[in-house]
């Protein structure tokens, strides 16, 4: 078995590694870096733009990030945090596309106004709450408001066609929301890390097991899928980036931060249209409010998607229940999943969750009429001729320990790093991919805390990202900067 030595080993072939390998390359070139993804090509699962729900999460149309308390206020902090977070990912791009390090921006983000649509007394009373709450907010100064039928006709005219003019409606609007097909990006990306002689992208190649000598280092053995080889990658850093495969590759690890961990598969679908003549009459993204007990992931939006330069709509996601932790994965991995350290957690979380479970079954087994009907409430007209059903892809939500009650079910992602730093995982899914470059910046600073001191560190993380180490949420000028030029730079419109 042959061996071979690298700084950082990346695992998966997703946006979460693409932008780590970049980040890290663009700060110390002379890093050997390796990636390694089962597949044969990267891409391919999570971060596909017909796998991904996330396509450019900046909190200006998710409902489910500003939630109604119990006194009728509505909570904008989460909304403010994923907005300043996406910023910071618009700065790395903006950053790529100025160092030619990304093709035209146009390939991998297109300008598409953000939208929230609701009908009915109370939830018209609940926008109108959120937006007053949000447009005092320097991050949403520009978004717009109106109950007025006639404006919403020209905002959203597929989901105002032939609606009952009897009914209570509602919107909101930010004009310079995006749609970013992440798996065009990520493979820009990866294809500008190949050219860099440090760099090694290893395809068909499965991670079977790791473990940490008494130095520090990983030796991780990979599998050649194709060949039916093995190698063993000895590494001083490793990250498992491989979305739903994150949490069986962390357990292997055995690091002490690992425990208690598990993981809830949640699979979802989509109604897809691509007759052009439908398509060229909505350019938006019109998320509405989640039905009662349905998951966060599952608020269901009509959407304008440009997938490897193609427009499409898609409406969904139906949320739906399998036992793959990835979409090409098995029906085995929650059976695997299950071990001695975490089975209190996950059967805490599974009795405390029963209602969603039965929630997903139900998606699952819907009928064309019935997915049909969901989408009637947001384009009244729709013929099922148009619509053709895809699976997307598999999500794996956190199952982590919880001292009151054993286990507790997190709709959201988190980084585990082992207390050296040597190893780090991504798990869990919403907002994912937009948020990712906070979340590499994060996991730098506490994996590589010691190159971060320098200088040239410290200058080329301010020289990718321009708020790094500051708040975009309590600095305004500096927003407002930074705003403009992404949206110059990436071809956005002008806030």
């Amino acid at each position: 078995m042959s061996t071979i030595n690298v700084d950082v080993l990346l695992v998966g072939g997703g946006v979460m590694s693409a932008t780590l390998g970049t980040m890290l390359m663009q700060l110390d070139p002379a890093l050997k870096v390796k990636m390694v993804e089962r597949l044969d090509h990267v891409a391919h699962e999570s971060t596909d733009g017909w796998n991904n729900a996330g396509t450019g999460h900046a909190g200006y149309c998710e409902l489910n990030y500003t939630p109604q308390k119990a006194d009728g206020s509505v909570e904008v902090k989460r909304a403010l945090a994923i907005n300043a977070d996406f910023e910071v990912t618009l700065q790395l791009l903006s950053y790529l596309v100025e160092q030619k390090l990304l093709p035209s921006p146009a390939s991998f983000i297109n300008p598409t106004p953000h939208q929230s649509f609701v009908w009915g007394k109370e939830d018209v009373a609940f926008l109108r709450k959120r937006y007053q709450s949000m447009s005092t907010h320097p991050q949403f100064a520009d978004m717009e408001y109106s109950e007025d039928p006639a404006v919403l006709r020209q905002w959203m005219p597929l989901i105002m066609q032939q609606r009952d003019p009897a009914q209570p409606v509602a919107a909101t609007r930010v004009k310079y929301g995006t749609d970013i097909d992440f798996g065009a990006l990520t493979r820009s990306m990866v294809n500008t890390l190949g050219a860099n002689p440090n760099f090694e992208l290893l395809l068909a190649h499965s991670v079977r097991s790791l473990k940490q000598d008494k130095k520090g280092h990983w030796h991780v053995h990979v599998h050649d899928n194709k060949n039916n080889k093995s190698k063993t990658i000895v590494a001083g850093f490793v990250f498992l980036g491989a979305g739903g495969g994150a949490l069986p590759l962390l357990q292997k690890s055995a690091i002490p931060e690992s425990l208690g961990y598990g993981g809830f598969p949640v699979s979802g679908q989509w109604l897809v249209c691509q007759n052009p003549e439908v398509v060229r009459q909505h350019n938006s993204k019109v998320y509405g409010k989640a039905p009662l007990g349905a998951p966060p992931m599952s608020v269901p939006h009509l959407d304008t998607r440009i997938i490897n330069g193609k427009p499409a709509l898609l409406f969904g996601p139906y949320a739906g229940f399998s036992t793959k932790f990835l979409k090409e994965g098995s029906f085995l991995d929650l059976l695997k999943s299950v071990k001695t350290n975490n089975i209190k957690q996950m059967m805490s979380a599974g009795w405390d969750n029963m209602n969603l479970t039965r929630y997903l079954i139900g998606e699952v087994m819907q009928s064309p009429k019935q997915r049909l009907k969901a989408l009637h409430n947001y384009y009244p007209q729709a013929r099922e001729e148009d619509w053709h059903l895809a699976h997307a892809g598999q999500r794996v939500q956190i199952i982590k320990d919880c001292n009151i009650k054993g286990g507790k079910l997190e709709f959201g992602t988190e980084i585990v790093t082992a207390k050296d730093g040597s190893l780090a995982a991504l798990l869990g899914a919403s907002p994912g991919a937009s948020t990712v470059v906070q979340a590499m910046i994060k996991l730098i600073e506490c994996s590589f805390a010691g190159q971060m001191q320098s200088s040239a560190w410290q200058t080329k993380m301010k020289a990718m990202v321009p708020s790094f180490g500051e708040s975009l949420i309590d600095n305004v000028e500096l927003l407002k900067v930074v705003r403009g030029r992404n949206l110059a730079t990436l071809g956005l419109g002008k806030g």
